[in-house]
């Protein structure tokens, strides 16, 4: 199962690292731009602090592509909103022969919240 839907109406969002160009390294090392597989757009990437909106509970630092450009005006601290986040499990051995498993968060694009 891929890009399966996932509510996160019960987090409050904040940018960790600003949004930018998803980069990855090939088998090398060298360092490459991340593009959509069939329509050769860019990926981006962003670093979010996810908290929930229960009190006392802590928050985690997630990582999300997304398949846009968010555009400019996104600073760190700013609480933002995923539009269509999802997820997608994964799992494959690496060149040492050792699986390595987890989940991809992903999401069509990002969005400012207004302060009131």
């Amino acid at each position: 199962m891929r890009n399966i839907p996932c509510d996160l109406s019960n987090y409050t969002a904040r940018v960790a690292e600003v949004p930018g160009v998803k980069i990855a390294k090939d088998e090398k090392g060298r360092e490459f731009e991340v593009t959509d597989r069939q329509t050769g757009e860019k990926k981006f990437a962003v670093s979010l602090f996810l908290k929930a909106k229960v009190r006392g509970e802590k928050g985690e630092e997630v990582r999300f592509t997304l398949d846009a450009d968010p555009g400019e005006g996104f600073e760190e601290g700013m609480v933002v909103e995923l539009i269509a986040p999802r997820m997608s499990p994964y799992s494959f051995k690496n060149k040492d022969g050792e699986t390595v498993s987890g989940v991809a968060f992903a999401a069509v694009g990002l969005k400012s919240v207004a302060s009131f």
